[in-house]
């Protein structure tokens, strides 16, 4: 699966990578729906630093297609409301 770190680059990762992802973006949704902003930066820079740390990034001239789009931290909650869905960042994934 290839997940787009926005304003830095792509990763490939497995799917049990993947799966280690919920807990973070559980945590996003719940800062978002709360109005808490800081936790929001905190929970998308965990879910980031784990797809760095998961991940094997991609070259910049190999463009894929993402699967997944995590946004960059300093994203206001206006602009997270519009990216996420009811499903959070990563929708359908295992728990």
């Amino acid at each position: 699966m290839i997940v787009r770190l926005m304003g830095e680059g792509q990763y490939r990762l497995d799917d049990a990578a993947i799966g280690a992802l919920n807990e973070f973006d559980d945590q996003a949704v719940r800062a978002l729906e709360a109005g808490d902003e800081a936790g929001f930066r905190r929970a998308v820079e965990a879910l980031a630093e784990r797809v760095r740390g998961s991940g094997e990034r991609l070259a910049d001239d190999e463009l894929a297609a993402s699967d997944l789009l995590v946004p960059p931290p300093d994203l206001s909650l206006e602009e997270a409301r519009e990216l996420f869905t009811g499903e959070g960042l990563i929708p359908d994934l295992p728990g």
